[in-house]
């Protein structure tokens, strides 16, 4: 992948906005999510000092450095999320994007609450029914948003999924109509759904097929910063 990051931002900024036209929409209604996960802090500031300010990471200890770095960048968590990180989550976080049981919404209500933040939170859906991926099976979907209606320092803002991994994005796209389709349903019952507008999906190889579908979000990391970096550890 040929070009500096200030290069290559550039590039997809120009992707995402040719995917909003012929979805019709303004590009300022997409969120592009830097994903920095395995990168340094040296390579974030490429990013930022290129434009970008939204940020997505996968482990609370290897995001500290950064988000310190960065204090005025928006960081969101993409990755998993043990429940006895959650308190360090909620403090570093500005979106959590991972919820994927009451459980975990149970506590990161708990400590937001104790800390007195709201923090946005995107439920993940389990789409495939990968055993080997997070998320809730869409027919627990209901009951899990059921229960956060009543939770303090949390709100559910809307749904993140990662279909299989494929090299056609054309063959994610039904899996990104299917998470929209989710969305609006989940929207029409009431409740914590009268907020649920964000659809996080889409990466650096399918999310213009993720805008034209309805994404809100994308998550783009190789596209950005090249080929991921192996973590410590």
């Amino acid at each position: 992948m040929e070009g500096t990051v200030k290069d290559r931002v550039a590039r997809v900024l120009e992707r995402v906005e040719r995917a909003a036209a012929r979805s019709g929409r303004s590009p300022r209604s997409i969120r592009l999510v830097a994903v920095s996960k395995t990168h340094p802090v040296e390579r974030v500031a490429e990013a930022y000092a290129a434009g970008l300010r939204v940020f997505g990471e996968n482990y609370v200890q290897e995001a500290e450095e950064k988000v310190r770095a960065f204090p005025d960048a928006e960081w969101h968590l993409i990755g998993r999320l043990q429940s006895n990180k959650a308190r360090k989550a909620a403090s570093l976080f500005g979106w959590v994007q991972s919820v994927d049981s009451p459980r975990l919404l149970a506590e990161l209500s708990r400590r937001c609450a104790e800390a007195g933040k709201t923090l946005p939170v995107l439920i993940e859906v389990n789409l495939a029914g990968e055993g080997s991926k997070a998320g809730v099976p869409p027919g627990e979907l209901a009951a899990l948003l059921a229960s956060a209606a009543a939770l303090q320092g949390v709100r559910v803002r809307g749904l993140m999924a990662v279909p299989p991994m494929t090299e056609d994005p054309e063959e994610s796209r039904p899996y990104f109509a299917r998470l929209r389709e989710l969305l609006g349903r989940c929207a029409s019952i009431g409740g914590a759904g009268g907020e649920l507008t964000e659809l996080s999906m889409g990466m650096s190889n399918d999310f213009e097929a993720a805008i034209e579908e309805g994404a809100t979000m994308v998550r783009v990391g190789t596209a950005i910063f090249g080929s991921r970096a192996r973590r410590a550890g």
